[in-house]
């Protein structure tokens, strides 16, 4: 074999012997051979099962991302369901109140109604009461003031109480100021 000597571009780099270079490059064949057909198949391989596990992921991210629009859109709908039946409740609440204050101001209305008829009641009752003691005590006093004027005792309980009855009966039918 030729030596080769170690002056030229490489220096230290070039081999001596002309066999170590061509035995230097087989082996290179063989390892770029041996790379091609079984290391970078496996790399492909392990390339492509990571791109698959990448897009399954952003496949399923894209699902939630779905899931999750959808959802907020269900729960916006919901929502305004719910503010619509807050609404409705307040006007039922509002009707209901209203119905409330319309009963109990008719209530009111029929207590105090009632309560102006039993004063009226009353007030008649003592009225009455008021003229039959009139007709007593003063019938008893006209006839008592009548005989010191004659001088004289009126004995005539029926006549003294005809006039006292008709003088009362006019003071009855006398209109009275409101």
């Amino acid at each position: 074999m030729l030596p080769l000597e170690g002056t030229g571009p490489l220096g230290p780099l070039l081999p001596a012997h002309v066999s170590e270079f061509v035995v230097g490059i087989v082996l290179f064949i063989a390892i770029i051979v041996v790379m091609n057909k079984v290391i970078v198949p496996r790399f492909e391989k392990m390339y492509a099962e990571r791109t698959d596990a990448i897009r399954g992921g952003m496949d399923k991210a894209e699902q939630a991302q779905a899931e999750a629009q959808a959802a907020l859109a269900t729960y916006k709908q919901r929502l305004a369901g719910a503010d619509d039946e807050a609404a409705q409740i307040r006007d039922d609440a509002k009707a209901a109140g209203a119905q409330i204050v319309a009963s109990m101001r008719a209530k009111a209305d029929d207590d105090a109604r009632r309560i102006v008829d039993n004063a009226r009641g009353q007030m008649e009752a003592e009225r009455s009461q008021a003229v039959d003691s009139l007709r007593k005590d003063v019938g008893s006093m006209a006839t008592v003031l009548a005989g010191k004027i004659l001088g004289q005792s009126l004995q005539n309980d029926a006549t003294v109480r005809g006039t006292v009855d008709s003088f009362i009966d006019s003071l009855d039918q006398e209109p009275t100021p409101s």
